[in-house]
Order: structure tokens, then sequence, then C-alpha cells
């Protein structure tokens, strides 16, 4: 990774770019700061998870309101969503997607400031807290990813994580939204859930609650522990500082993109 790994290179931007709307022409007040720095200092808070208000004006970003009313534009936009569909297509032509199985699973967050999708952790004492809810693929490639409150059971997402996918061409027939099966701990384990996903074509592979677990199971779905590991290695992730649900799941979802297009880079080169 870059020293500096919110600087946008220009391959990344020749991606980025082409989904960001475009700024009016004849906007009132002074020109704008431009779209690539802003998007510079919005990574630079992802990465550091920094205050807006300390956003070091010295980097040429622009002030963290400016950074930060950008970030709200793009998000109304869908920019971060359609950047995550955009190289999904990518890594799936390069065959570093893994449709045969899918892992799901949560991880929890403390939302410091509060906010929409927040309630008391189970696992932190009860603190205000969010939790992610996670559906990868075999190779641990994040798929999507649904902000609820802490308090939230695992099993009320499976199937809003499963239906969430959005179709992936970049292979030979139609574009791939369901993978061959789901993996999933006892957290998980609902006879309405199996048979939701049998009906969707997706073999359930979940242990059972009061049974031994399935042999095997662990080492398949060690990758969506791995997945959570890179999605909070952004420190702005790593706990929740956004009280508005939107501009956190903007986060997320730039999160997502990220760890995209680092495998996509790293399946090319």
């Amino acid at each position: 990774m870059s020293a500096k790994p919110w600087v946008v290179d220009d391959e990344l931007w020749a991606v980025i770019a082409p989904v960001l709307p475009p700024w009016p022409e004849r906007s009132p007040g002074p020109r704008p700061v431009p779209d690539r720095l802003c998007l510079q200092g919005v990574l630079f808070v992802l990465y550091t998870g920094i205050p807006w208000q300390q956003l070091p004006p010295e980097l040429g970003f622009g002030s963290g309101q400016t950074c930060w009313r950008r970030l709200e534009r793009w998000q109304q936009a869908g920019v971060f969503d359609q950047l995550h569909q955009l190289l999904l297509p990518q890594l799936n032509a390069a065959r570093e997607l893994d449709w045969s199985r899918a892992c799901v699973d949560a991880s929890h967050v403390r939302a410091k400031k509060g906010g929409a999708a927040t309630g008391p952790s189970p696992v932190d004492r009860r603190k205000n807290g969010s939790k992610h809810h996670l559906i990868c693929d075999g190779n641990g490639t994040p798929l999507k990813v649904i902000t609820t409150a802490a308090n939230v059971n695992d099993i009320t997402q499976t199937i809003a994580l499963v239906d969430a996918v959005p179709p992936v061409a970049g292979r030979v027939g139609h574009p791939r939204k369901r993978p061959d099966a789901l993996l999933g701990d006892k957290g998980y384990d609902s006879q309405a859930v199996r048979r939701a996903l049998r009906h969707r074509g997706v073999l359930p592979v979940i242990s059972r609650r009061g049974n031994p677990d399935i042999h095997g199971l662990g080492k398949l779905r060690y990758v969506v522990e791995q997945t959570f590991a890179l999605l909070h290695q952004f420190k702005r992730l790593a706990v929740r500082w956004e009280r508005r649900l939107d501009l956190h799941n903007a986060f997320v979802s730039l999160g997502c993109a990220l760890i995209c297009w680092r495998r996509l880079k790293k399946a090319t080169t």
C-alpha cells in the first residue's frame, strides 16, 4: 500500500470520474475545489478517522466542510454504489469472483454520536452501536453491506443481503446474482431462511443450534472475517462517527469499492 493511500492515482481517477455528477457550469460563489482533491480529502478522513474539522488545509483538499458537502452530494447521486457495481464485473471478468459459495456474517462497531440505525450493543456492555451485515463471495470480495442497529438479530438480514447482491456481468451469459451456496454460522439457523434460500436456488450451508458445527465450515467461512478486517482497517468504519446513516453508508460503499479496486489491480498486474 502506498505511504499516502488517500492519493487518487490516474488509474483510479479514470474509473471514478465518469460516475461523479457534473458541477453546474454557472454555479454561484467562488470556483469549487476540484472533485479529485475533494475525493482525496474524503479518502483521508476514511483512512485516518480524523474529524472533518481537523482536515489539514495544507494538503489542498479544501476545508472539512467542503469535503463533507461533496461527500453528501455524491452519496445522493449514488456514486459509491455505482463505483462498487462497476468494479464487480471487472473482477468477474478476471475470474476473481467465486460464485460457488457466499458467506454472511455481522460485526459490531461503536456509534460515538448516535443517530439512525444505532442501538444498545449486546457485545459492548450495551453501549450505543451499529452492526455491519456483510455478504461476500468465496474469495472474500464484499458484495453488499447493510448497516443496522447493534441489537438487530443477524438472521433478520440474511435474505435482504442475498437479494441486495447486484447482477454482475463480465462473463458469457446472463449476469450472475446468486451464489450456488450460502455459508453461515449458528446465528443464521432458521428453517424459514433455509426455505427462502432454496426458493432462490441457493443451497443453505448453515450449522444448526444444539448440533456440532458442519465439518470444515470454519475453513470456508474465514474469508468473511478477513473481509471485515479489511473493511475495518478504514478507521472511519471501525468506529461510526456519522449521525446520518446515509453518510456512514457512503463510507461503507467506498470502502467496499476500494477493496475491490485493490484486488482488481493485483489480478491484472
